[in-house]
């Protein structure tokens, strides 16, 4: 493994990340996700953070035919949709390099691991980011951002956190990622379902006791499924993460809302529907039907909106 970061995916969270490294000093390449036409070149891009300081790093962006190989850390910041597709094409290049997914969902590195991918490492992010213009993203971390073995090894783990972890994007080792990566998801399927079908900002939950109580009873049915699956997590804790994400980002549309607005796919595949797959393979999917209705609504509107 070299000492180059490779980031596929350069949406907000790619650029975001692209900038912090390389105010770090680290050798980054950021790779266009979906399109692979043979471009290459360096692109000024500016970071606006929380308290309005402006970051600006030049950083070398690419596609994956400039590539015989990706040598080094391989950073998925792209929408998990792709993830698939993306597999099957990478395959060839990426040797033994270990891989790290940064996305939200349950399932997203299924894909890899079908594929054979030897290091595959899940990142659960604390942080919002978008895409103000071409060359300029807006960032705001919640708090450090865990990384944990799928299938790897916790000394290969503590040299990519050191490798990925820089000041104004903080990453931290994370031995037990499954409850962390449920306890996120969970409230994503919240987010992402009912924020689009209400086409309001993420801070309603804590604004809305009827939004609130519909959140509740999602999270409900979630947690019956996390625990057939081993993963212990309390409602209480994860309705108080949820609060406490409302208003850190009151005023912010969530990913899945952006999308749709944008006539873009959007990633509920990864959010209820994982939760509503696992709950048909147990013979229980009478146990999620509002984390089910609020998902087909949801995709639903995307596919009339496109």
């Amino acid at each position: 493994m070299t000492d180059t970061i490779y980031i596929i995916g350069s949406g907000a969270i790619g650029k975001a990340l692209a900038v912090s490294l390389v105010l770090a000093g680290r050798k980054v390449v950021l790779l266009r996700g979906s399109v692979d036409d043979g471009s290459s070149q360096t692109e000024e891009i500016e970071m606006v953070l929380a308290d309005q300081e402006k970051l600006v790093a030049r950083v070398s962006v690419s596609t994956f035919s400039n590539f015989a190989a990706l040598d080094g850390i391989i950073v998925f910041a792209n929408k998990s949709y792709g993830n698939e597709r993306l597999a099957a094409s990478l395959a060839k290049k990426t040797g033994r390099s270990p891989l790290v997914i940064l996305q939200n969902g349950l399932g997203v590195e299924e894909a890899f691991i079908d594929h054979h991918y030897p290091e595959v490492y899940r990142c659960v992010l604390f942080a919002t980011s978008l895409v103000v213009s071409t060359n300029q993203v807006r960032f705001k971390p919640v708090a450090v951002s865990p990384i944990g073995p799928i299938q790897g090894n916790a000394v290969r783990l503590g040299t990519i956190v050191g490798q990925l972890d820089s000041p104004h994007f903080r990453f931290r080792a994370e031995a037990n990622i499954q409850p962390v990566i449920w306890k996120k998801a969970i409230a994503n399927c919240v987010f992402n379902s009912i924020c689009p079908l209400l086409d309001t900002d993420n801070g309603i939950f804590h604004r809305d006791a009827s939004a609130l109580e519909m959140a509740n009873e999602v999270i409900a049915e979630c947690l019956l499924i996390a625990r057939e699956q081993g993963i212990l997590l309390k409602a209480g804790e994860i309705t108080e993460s949820l609060l406490s994400i409302s208003r850190f980002s009151d005023g912010q549309l969530i990913s899945t809302l952006q999308d749709i607005r944008q006539k873009r796919e959007t990633e509920i595949d990864t959010l209820n529907f994982a939760i509503v797959r696992m709950a048909r393979t147990l013979n229980k999917e009478e146990l999620v039907q509002k984390t089910r209705l609020l998902g087909e609504l949801t995709r639903l509107k995307a596919a009339l909106n496109r």
